[in-house]
């Protein structure tokens, strides 16, 4: 079997579930640290995250749905200061153990180290988010095992747009045909896909109902022997859990 070049990782909503009960509800705790009555519930939070970034989404939701809830002037500081409080507030909920891996994420990291592939992680997320979560979740060495960490702080434009892809890519100097990206949104797989990299979709609650365009495969999580996933467009071929054979069977199909 002829292994693939890399596996390259969205973070947020694809090695873990740390949306809706953790960035969510940091934002919310830094919200109240503030003195700012604002509340995301679970509802708004999906139709935030149609915004890419978290300063970007503050942003978003002031113009929005808070136009004159501030005094007049530029909010950049406050943003920046809410993002930061934001930021410590993730972290204690990760040592608080809120936050899980989603299914069968160190399983084919596992396998991938040991077969040698290649692995890289490109997100929108601050790279300060990026390294306490996989420390938590998969130890305290596991950022050594990603080659390169790219997060949305390293490019002009987050995605959709396929910068951060392209930088992950030239800088790992990488065949994109043999490349598979694994994502969890629209918002991702229009980022990896317009970046030339097939790309392996695992859903979740917020973007379960996205369109998602150009993904080779869209699943409900990666899956385990024991707990199989759900195909939800594409060919999985006789699989029932994601694996490098699976992977090199969708690149050789594409």
């Amino acid at each position: 079997m002829t292994l693939p070049a890399a596996l390259i990782f969205d973070v947020d909503g694809t090695l873990a579930e740390t949306e809706r009960d953790g960035h969510r509800v940091a934002f919310n705790r830094a919200f109240e640290e503030m003195g700012l009555p604002w509340q995301w519930p679970v509802g708004l939070y999906g139709q935030l995250l149609r915004v890419a970034g978290g300063k970007e989404r503050i942003r978003y939701y002031i113009e929005r749905y808070q136009p004159k809830g501030l005094p007049d002037g530029d909010p950049t500081d406050l943003i920046t200061a809410l993002h930061q409080a934001k930021g410590r507030h993730f972290k204690d909920l990760l040592m608080a153990n809120v936050i899980p891996l989603r299914p069968g994420v160190r399983r084919l990291l596992d396998e991938a180290r040991q077969q040698n592939v290649r692995l890289a992680i490109a997100t929108t997320s601050a790279k300060d988010s990026v390294l306490p979560l996989l420390e938590q979740l998969l130890g305290p060495e596991s950022p050594g095992w990603f080659e390169m960490i790219a997060a949305g702080d390293m490019v002009p434009a987050k995605k959709p747009a396929p910068d951060i892809y392209h930088l992950v890519v030239e800088t790992m100097d990488l065949p994109r045909e043999r490349c598979l990206v694994l994502e969890d949104s629209q918002q991702g797989v229009l980022s990896s896909v317009a970046a030339g990299l097939p790309t392996v979709v695992t859903i979740n609650d917020y973007t379960r109902n996205q369109p998602m365009p150009g993904a080779s495969l869209v699943i409900s999580h990666l899956g385990e022997p024991s707990q199989p996933f759900e195909v939800l467009w594409g060919e999985a071929k006789d699989a029932y859990y994601f694996s490098l054979e699976l992977a090199q069977a969708l690149l050789t199909a594409g």
